[in-house]
């Protein structure tokens, strides 16, 4: 049987929203045209993906598993429609993504040299979408900070890097040469606790709860703007923290955080020779700064 990507593209929407009304507003069609494609969807797979009654709308247990299989697979649709529309159009392009205090410069100018014709792109990522760029192809290759979610990706370790808390000027800690996470117990972490694991062990006792709900941090400047303003703090790779330096914040070393280690991600889908060049470019770089990421700026 082979899946309809349309009606799996609208059981994501109506997954998401949970709600029949709200996911047929955002596929700007009709809400029975929705619901008899779910129900369609439904009688091809032979399961029922969705609890429904008057109030609400939850999925089933085959209802998340098929959500979690749908991202990748319609992200793999994606990534061949950009690739074929590449092709049609003549455009021989490959596109690096890396997060932020990652420098690519070396492997995109020696991929650049050997093919004069490649048009060698480069776009920074954030957290939530570091992955994502290669899995629906507005990526080639992704150099990724674990852990991420490796669904539908290879990764190449590259390097790893110790981690620092980033405090305001004046803080009581700034001055040190190191700090054990525990010492950081009673702060207000900025960023999602899924990008520090270990935060979540620590025997959290604030002498009052913090009312102020996370922001929305989007970026590594975002971030540094809350930290200065004394919003709380946050936790980054050294090379992240010395290449968005400013004068009211610091880094300090976390002593007992383990390193954050650096990948080359690429859709599994992807079998472009150029990806597989660039893998064996990135792979021998490594080997050549024997596991030290490159200092920021080089």
């Amino acid at each position: 049987m082979d899946v309809d990507l349309r009606k799996l593209r609208y059981f994501v929407a109506v997954a998401e929203e949970l709600h029949f009304g709200r996911a047929a507003a955002r596929l700007h069609i009709a809400q029975p045209v929705l619901s008899r494609q779910i129900r369609a969807l439904e009688h091809e797979l032979q399961a029922e993906l969705f609890v429904r009654d008057r109030r609400s709308t939850a999925l089933t247990e085959a209802g998340s598993q098929l959500l979690a299989d749908a991202y990748p697979l319609l992200d793999s649709a994606e990534a061949l429609r950009r690739r074929v529309r590449q092709a049609a159009h003549g455009r021989a392009t490959f596109t690096i993504a890396f997060m932020p205090g990652i420098i690519v410069t070396a492997e995109a100018r020696a991929l650049a040299e050997r093919h004069p014709d490649l048009a060698v792109g480069v776009v920074r990522t954030s957290w939530n979408e570091q992955v994502e760029v290669v899995r629906d192809g507005r990526a080639d290759v992704s150099y990724v900070r674990l852990p991420v979610d490796q669904r539908g990706v290879r990764l190449l370790p590259l390097f790893s890097e110790p981690r620092v808390v980033v405090l305001p000027g004046e803080h009581r800690l700034a001055g040190r040469a190191s700090v054990g996470l525990a010492e950081l117990v009673e702060e207000r972490l900025l960023q999602d606790p899924e990008a520090v694991p270990e935060w979540r062990d620590l025997p959290h006792r604030p002498t009052e709860p913090d009312p102020r709900p996370r922001p929305q941090l989007n970026s590594v400047e975002e971030k540094l703007e809350h930290v200065a303003a004394y919003g709380g703090v946050v936790i980054l790779p050294l090379s992240t923290a010395a290449f968005y330096t400013r004068p009211d914040v610091v880094h300090v070393l976390v002593d007992d955080l383990r390193p954050n280690q650096v990948c080359l991600a690429w859709a599994e889908s992807n079998r472009s020779p150029l990806v597989r060049e660039f893998v064996d470019l990135a792979e021998r770089r490594a080997r050549a700064t024997e596991t030290s990421p490159p200092a920021p700026g080089e």
